[in-house]
């Protein structure tokens, strides 16, 4: 059996404008690589009315149990301004041992290592006995809404059993090897429209400001103190994100103003309990202002913890004698796909360094591509002794 090269395989994957939700052919690629190990793959592609189609791929080889899947995905957010670059985005680059391209951090390079890892596998354990998976999105960039949340629900339909996930995400904040995410906290996101009386700036009292309402509002926000964390997790915060107010009269106070704020939040609560806590809080204090307010929100995940294992704790020690770091086991970052995966799967998140992911020269050391593949391969060896 031929060995996938990780370099050359990260590479040709860089090479295709994935710019979530378009997927650039890109997933047939990676399904022809996969197919010649072996896999019997299916590309799944999902439509809701209202979002872009996303294809999606789902490939596995064996049939036996345990199954030990790998996810990631292939979409990539817009590479900016091109001229700010000092290599062609997708004309992949070497330069002082760094391999650089949109991409190549997050997360091309780790579904390279991992394949990679998987033909040197099977190039030495022919027989082995259990499955190997591979959830590969084209949507976690992006609205997140066709994407490994539909797989998993196809998945759980064909009752698809996954005795454990292992999401590529790049999870180390300067050094390979530092951290290893058992959770994250959830994404609560809140557009909040507050409607006033508009009026003429000379005659205030003729005139309810929204204006004053809102920053008043997004003050005291702003103020809530949720928590003070937990063993698990950090406090929870809230940030403003937007405010807008349409007027284009310097005269006028305005009608309506609107703003959208984000709580990143942990698991002493839930999406409902604090839509609860804002909602008291909104009718409070727009009824002492005499306004009307309207709020829609948007989740984006809960917040979750997968209780370590002993996978868990084979991974760590894995990393540690490949890296010489004992990684860390974190729930700090934003969201990833493994909210959707905990339905179906325990797991966790280990992958390259995120010091360039989504920024102008994104970049992945050579060495640490290397170190990957090797840790990966490990994990594939010792899971299924």
């Amino acid at each position: 059996m031929q060995k996938l090269n990780e370099l050359q395989l990260a590479k040709e994957l860089i090479r295709f404008p994935s710019i979530t939700p378009v997927d650039a052919g890109v997933l047939r690629f990676l399904e022809k690589k996969l197919k010649r190990l072996g896999f019997k793959t299916k590309i799944l592609e999902f439509k809701e009315k209202g979002f872009q189609p996303v294809k999606n791929l789902y490939a596995k080889l064996g049939s036996k149990s345990p199954n030990f899947m790998f996810a990631g995905h292939v979409d990539i957010v817009p590479p900016g301004n091109i001229k700010d670059w000092t290599v062609s985005p997708f004309k992949p680059s070497i330069k002082k041992g760094y391999l650089i391209g949109r991409g190549a951090n997050d997360m091309k390079s780790s579904i390279a290592a991992f394949v990679s890892a998987v033909s040197a596998f099977l190039s030495r354990n022919k027989k082995f006995i259990g499955s190997v998976s591979l959830l590969i999105t084209g949507d976690e960039e992006g609205d997140a809404v066709n994407g490994t949340k539909k797989v998993v629900e196809y998945l759980k339909k064909r009752k698809e059993k996954i005795n454990f996930c292992l999401v590529g995400e790049p999870t180390n904040p300067n050094k390979l090897g530092e951290m290893i995410k058992i959770g994250r906290r959830g994404s609560l996101t809140g557009k909040l429209t507050i409607f006033g009386l508009q009026g003429h700036v000379a005659y205030p009292h003729r005139a309810n400001n929204p204006a004053t309402i809102i920053v008043k509002i997004l003050k005291k926000l702003k103020d809530i103190k949720f928590d003070k964390g937990s063993k698990d997790f950090q406090p929870t915060n809230l940030e403003i994100t937007k405010i807008n107010i349409d007027n284009s009269a310097d005269n006028v106070i305005p009608a309506k103003a609107e703003a959208t704020f984000n709580i990143r939040f942990n698991n002493k609560h839930s999406s409902k309990s604090l839509k609860k806590k804002l909602n008291k809080f909104l009718i409070k204090i727009n009824k002492q202002n005499k306004s009307n307010f309207k709020i829609d929100y948007i989740v984006s995940g809960e917040a979750f913890l997968t209780k370590p294992n002993e996978t868990t704790y084979m991974i760590q020690n894995i990393i540690k004698k490949v890296t010489k770091i004992k990684p860390k086991l974190s729930t700090t970052g934003g969201t990833s796909d493994l909210r959707f995966i905990r339905k179906i799967s325990p797991g966790l998140e280990f992958g390259l360094v995120g010091k360039t992911m989504h920024k102008v020269d994104e970049a992945v050391s050579l060495k640490d591509l290397k170190n990957l593949k090797k840790i990966y391969e490990n994990i594939l060896v010792d899971y299924f002794k």
